[in-house]
């Protein structure tokens, strides 16, 4: 990929964005994302770029900003999310909100969740302004809050009240995907561009048993239950499931030589199962994440409570797992509900477009070995409100992703290398040049 850029100065800038962008808290809850909105829109004033600040909530705001093409294409939209997850500050070894560099990796909630990402995208649009590119397409930059809790105050609130700024959109590139640097334990470039995400199903299970005096024997402690039902969802041995998308999947990779034989299921599944990133493809996955009973020490509680982290694989109803969840328990006390309505099933986003040829182009030049495939995001993003609406998006982070550093989405002493960070820079502008020029 020949450049007019130095890269090496660019790379260098982009890192202290980076670190000041890592440093504003948008933990989320509560959000208070405007300075972090406020921060971005200021890096993209300096270059003479316009932006707009959109209130969602007090203290809550999405940035945007547009640079127009001659309007020969739609429009690519650059979308990303301000907020993180909250922290837990005891089990990390550095500051969360310190952006430490050490040993060639920079440390920090949201350096891979996904303010990295969002800086790659900033800077897109910070070098073609710079280049001035001659633009065949709008290019568009937004930055919403409120994605870590379902988007009600970010991408939903936007669409409904200020759908302006999607007018002309044909391609979005957002988070839900990435490189990846092993498959099957064997070092890889597998790249994964998601073009549809799993279904979000969250299930709560409630037990009501009979409050009382802690001194004394309790025959209906709701607790007690509760735990027996969570062992036993525990203990459930789920076989990888095969939808249209994973047999695709599967069959691109033994194309590949990834995969030695595609009708080997044991063979699949062992090579599956060396990720739980890959795993997590392959099956409708259940994780217990909140346990709640009683208010003292010395009182039964009358209600015990869990929550469930559940997401479907394509063409599995809602109900129909909530009913195998409910087997599964086979305990008539234990009530299990959807913590939330359904929404609608993902919708799929071709992959037979420009934007998909551009990204193979791209990375096959950074790399000549590199496999490139559609695959189905395992985690919920903002492109899900964006397919229904014709917008074909993408889940799309252009770095080898080590599995240390996939484990650091929403975890402890989360991380991205600066051979990442750097990586990806390039890699982002780049596509965004080709499909826009």
């Amino acid at each position: 990929m020949s450049s007019p850029i130095d890269w090496s100065a660019t790379a260098a800038e982009a890192l202290e964005v980076l670190r000041a962008y890592l440093r504003i808290d948008t933990s989320n809850p509560p959000g208070g994302e405007a300075p972090a909105a406020r921060y971005l829109g200021g890096v993209l004033e300096a270059e003479g770029i316009a932006c707009e600040y959109v209130e969602t909530a007090p203290g809550r705001e999405a940035v945007a900003a547009r640079l127009p093409g001659d309007g020969s294409r739609r429009a690519l939209m650059l979308s990303n999310h301000l907020d993180v997850v909250p922290v837990q500050r005891e089990f990390w070894t550095v500051d969360p909100f310190g952006a430490e560099v050490r040993d060639g990796r920079i440390y920090g909630r949201g350096a891979v969740d996904m303010k990295s990402v969002g800086v790659m995208h900033l800077f897109a649009m910070v070098l073609s302004k710079r280049l001035a590119l001659p633009l065949r397409r709008d290019l568009v930059f937004l930055a919403a809050p409120d994605e870590e809790t379902g988007s009600d105050r970010g991408m939903v609130h936007l669409l409904k009240h200020r759908p302006d700024l999607f007018e002309g959109v044909e391609y979005s590139l957002n988070e839900g995907s990435s490189g990846m640097d092993a498959f099957g334990g064997a070092p890889a470039h597998l790249f994964e561009v998601a073009v549809t995400e799993k279904a979000m199903s969250p299930l709560r299970l409630r037990v009501v048993g009979t409050p009382g005096h802690g001194s004394k024997p309790a025959y209906d402690n709701p607790v007690l239950p509760l735990m027996r039902a969570l062992r036993r969802l525990s203990e459930w041995d789920r076989p990888l499931r095969f939808t249209d998308a994973t047999r695709d999947y599967v069959a691109r990779l033994h194309e590949a030589g990834l995969i030695a034989d595609d009708r080997d299921a044991s063979a699949i599944e062992a090579a599956v199962k060396t990720s739980p990133d890959t795993e997590a493809a392959f099956t409708d996955t259940l994780n217990v994440t909140i346990v709640r009973a009683g208010n003292k020490n010395n009182i039964i509680p009358a209600v015990a409570e869990a929550e469930l982290d559940c997401r479907l694989l394509a063409g599995h109803d809602p109900e129909d797992w909530r009913r195998q969840v409910v087997e599964r328990i086979d305990d008539p006390r234990v009530e299990v509900s959807f913590i939330y309505d359904h929404e609608p099933l993902p919708a799929v986003s071709p992959w037979d477009t420009d934007l998909a040829r551009v990204i193979q182009e791209v990375l096959l030049e950074a790399f000549e070995d590199a496999v490139v495939v559609p695959a189905t995001s395992t985690v919920g993003t903002d492109n899900r409100f964006l397919r229904p609406r014709g917008i074909t998006s993408y889940g799309f982070i252009p770095c080898l992703l080590s599995q240390a550093e996939r484990d650091g989405f929403h975890g402890n002493d989360e991380f991205l290398t600066l051979d990442n960070f750097n990586m990806g820079l390039e890699v982002m502008f780049e596509v965004v040049r080709r499909i826009s020029t």
